[in-house]
């Protein structure tokens, strides 16, 4: 497997044992960055709006430095790699300082791959048969993607009584205005969000507003 990460991790509730990625925040930031330089100010900006969560995704090619960037400069918050769709970006993602792993869907090798890779995952599904194989393999935390084009709430709603052990994180397509019809069902802890770092912020470096989206979002778990 992977060799540990030069960038020295945090403690976090996940390693502590004291809770699940899924009941950390109401919701995930899920980020996607074109310039190096808005990582660090980005995740500052989130933590100083209530959520200590982070999740790149590896659509960019810096996307992997601005994990590291964050994991070094920013230990108060968690930053997870989004994204992982190989088994060969796992490795990739833990020795950049990723501490959690996210992908959009689940094969054995990536489940295998993301299982043996020492941190906490969800694996993404957007079937009955797909959730269902992950519980099989022995795990009850998922991502269900993307979450409006299968389905949304009322999907979700469908699967709590025939499969009662799994819980899910949603995304894609959710807003500040849906992500509450999510929240309210039985097998949802919690959801990702890209509406919290706006593009226009991103590029005007305009971290007041990221926070006040942040400080929004987190309020949704009270």
């Amino acid at each position: 497997m992977s060799s540990p990460s030069d960038v020295q991790s945090p403690p976090s509730p996940l390693r502590e044992g004291v809770g699940s990625l899924l009941s950390l925040v109401p919701v995930v930031p899920v980020v996607v960055l074109d310039d190096l330089d808005h990582a660090v100010p980005v995740a500052r900006a989130l933590v100083a709006g209530g959520l200590p969560v982070i999740e790149l995704t590896l659509r960019t090619p810096v996307a992997l430095d601005a994990i590291a960037a964050i994991a070094a400069d920013v230990p108060e918050i968690l930053v997870g790699a989004g994204t992982i769709t190989s088994p060969e970006l796992v490795a990739r993602a833990v020795e950049a300082g990723a501490q959690f792993l996210v992908s959009p869907g689940t094969t054995p090798g990536l489940l295998g791959e993301m299982a043996g890779s020492g941190v906490p995952f969800l694996p993404g599904t957007a079937t009955v048969s797909e959730a269902m194989a992950v519980l099989e393999a022995g795990f009850s935390e998922m991502k269900f993607f993307p979450a409006e084009a299968s389905g949304g709430a009322a999907y979700l709603r469908s699967l709590a009584s025939p499969l009662p052990a799994a819980r899910f994180c949603p995304t894609g397509g959710i807003t500040a205005a849906s992500a509450p019809s999510y929240l309210a069902l039985p097998n949802v802890g919690c959801v990702g969000g890209s509406w919290l770092t706006p593009a226009a912020a991103l590029r005007d470096g305009d971290w007041d507003r990221v926070s006040a989206l942040a400080r929004e979002a987190a309020a949704l778990g009270a």
